[in-house]
């Protein structure tokens, strides 16, 4: 996979290119024992930074709360992922490789610790890319982005649950389903839920959304069943 251009950043205080940091820690115990990454969506195309406004980044934050309120107590990172580019860019695949640098950052923060990647849209695609990772042992997919050539053999042993709308307009709930069943003919632990409501910005039901990725993330770290609604009813 073709990485795009150096990996730095505008210019520091003393002219110099800043290196980018891709990792952004929100919640960092002492001695993480796990971590959660979070990875916003954005666009196909778009070689510049993301706005300061972000909307994309935003429609994590919820899911981020939930999290943070859900690992109250636990000894559980939590941190997301800064991209440098606002889209994907075709071959150069910014957004994953982003993801990765964020891994290896916080492989070297806190080493041999599980990691669960929770994604939406581009964030789906780019989670999903790289959850061959070896510190990755779990993806949650939100709405991702789904092409039909996608790799899937690099998903072989991880578990991986996919989370679409079926009236989802701007990524194809098809494209999920169809991803799931061959990452499941390589040999993942693949699973899809219909979500009932929520479109794209998974703004309908949106406590259904966060509720559910809680609990999904939750059964991955501990290595607990998935909740019931994992490999939910598809839409005819």
């Amino acid at each position: 996979m073709t990485t795009g251009p150096a990996r730095t950043t505008g210019p520091g205080s003393d002219g110099q290119r800043v290196p980018h940091r891709a990792l952004v820690v929100h919640r960092g115990p002492d001695t993480p024992r796990a971590a959660v990454l979070l990875l916003h969506g954005g666009r196909a195309d778009g070689p510049g930074p993301p706005p300061r406004l972000n909307l994309p980044a935003l429609r994590m934050r919820p899911f981020g709360s939930a999290m943070s309120r859900a690992l109250r107590g636990r000894e559980v990172l939590l941190a997301s992922v800064r991209y440098r580019c606002r889209g994907w860019n075709g071959p150069r695949a910014d957004a994953a490789s982003d993801a990765r640098q964020a891994l290896d950052e916080l492989a070297a923060r806190a080493a041999d610790i599980p990691v669960v990647l929770v994604g939406h849209s581009m964030g789906g695609r780019a989670a999903l890319l790289t959850g061959g990772h070896p510190a990755v042992r779990g993806i949650v997919a939100l709405a991702p982005w789904c092409p039909p050539d996608e790799p899937v053999a690099h998903l072989r042993d991880r578990t991986l649950v996919l989370l679409h709308d079926a009236d989802d307009r701007v990524t194809d709930a098809e494209g999920s389903w169809l991803l799931a069943d061959r990452a499941r003919q390589a040999g993942a632990r693949a699973h899809t839920v219909a979500m009932p409501r929520g479109g794209h910005a998974m703004l309908r039901g949106a406590r259904h959304w966060h509720r559910l990725t809680v609990d999904l993330v939750a059964a991955l770290l501990d290595g607990t069943p998935l909740p019931e609604a994992a490999d939910g009813v598809r839409p005819a």
